[in-house]
């Protein structure tokens, strides 16, 4: 028995030294060297003050909150109604082509969306064109942050519908309905339980959709050539020095996305243990 333990010990060894390589090892260099100003040449907050009092840098931030969870309730909406819509097909051929198709699309990101989009709905995309012809297409610009709201909107719901459709296999038919027979409405239904019981799984969805967003860099560069001021890019500006180069002003923005995401990934561990609480 204990032969055993060693052994699967052992077979843990070269993914523990990849993981303190890769995740840990980067991370402490980032913590540490986030409070060195380079400016002020002394350790302290000098970098997180410059980024909390520059309004280039809160303007980042604002931007990528902002398409960053518009992206994600829209994507999440879209995937609920997808996911449950799938669901009622049932276990057969068509929603096994349709899964397979949303997990070849969740991977169609980066360079390749953005070049798919410029294509589409650029200055000169054959939809732009088209909608432009018949005066339908308004103020709408691909490279605004509406544009960059529906791009990302665009990889959101593929991995969204991926992460609720086995949800709804907590979802039992005769709870539907048991619900009628008692002369609730459908929307009452959703409302009292359907929704109710899908939260934890909506909540977790829209963490992950929310950090898959925050943390996206190659799609906006390659749509905007990292013109669109956004903390990834902002990130990627101070470490390769197309602009200026300060490592230590990216690692504190880097820390900053950090701190977000833990603050609202704890937030949804309390909401799904109170969910969970409450469900005994």
């Amino acid at each position: 028995m204990m032969r055993g333990k060693w052994l699967a010990l052992l077979c843990l060894l070269p993914f523990t030294l990849f993981y303190l390589a890769f995740q840990i090892a980067p991370l402490i260099w980032i913590v540490v060297n986030s409070f060195w100003s380079d400016s002020m040449e002394a350790w302290g907050l000098g970098n997180y003050q410059d980024i909390l009092t520059s309004p280039f840098y809160q303007q980042a931030i604002t931007s990528s909150l902002k398409i960053s969870i518009l992206s994600s309730c829209y994507g999440l909406i879209i995937a609920l109604i997808g996911g449950y819509s799938l669901h009622q097909i049932g276990n057969g051929k068509l929603q096994r082509i349709i899964m397979s198709f949303t997990n070849m699309t969740s991977n169609f990101a980066g360079v390749p969306l953005a070049f798919a989009f410029i294509i589409l709905l650029g200055l000169n995309g054959c939809i732009t064109l088209l909608l432009r012809k018949y005066g339908l297409l308004g103020d709408f610009r691909l490279y605004s942050i509406d544009g960059m709201i529906l791009v990302y909107t665009w990889f959101q719901i593929p991995l969204g519908l991926l992460l609720l459709f086995p949800a709804f296999d907590g979802l039992k038919k005769d709870w539907e309905e048991a619900s009628a027979l008692l002369g609730a409405s459908r929307i009452r239904y959703w409302l009292h339980i359907g929704l109710p019981v899908l939260s934890p799984a909506l909540i977790g969805t829209f963490v992950i959709l929310l950090a898959n967003a925050l943390g996206a860099y190659a799609t906006i560069y390659a749509l905007t050539s990292g013109n669109f001021n956004v903390v990834p890019v902002r990130i990627a500006a101070l470490v390769s020095g197309d602009i200026s180069l300060d490592p230590n002003m990216g690692s504190a923005l880097a820390m900053l996305l950090v701190v977000l995401m833990s603050a609202i990934t704890v937030i949804q561990q309390w909401i799904q243990r109170r969910s969970y609480l409450n469900a005994r």
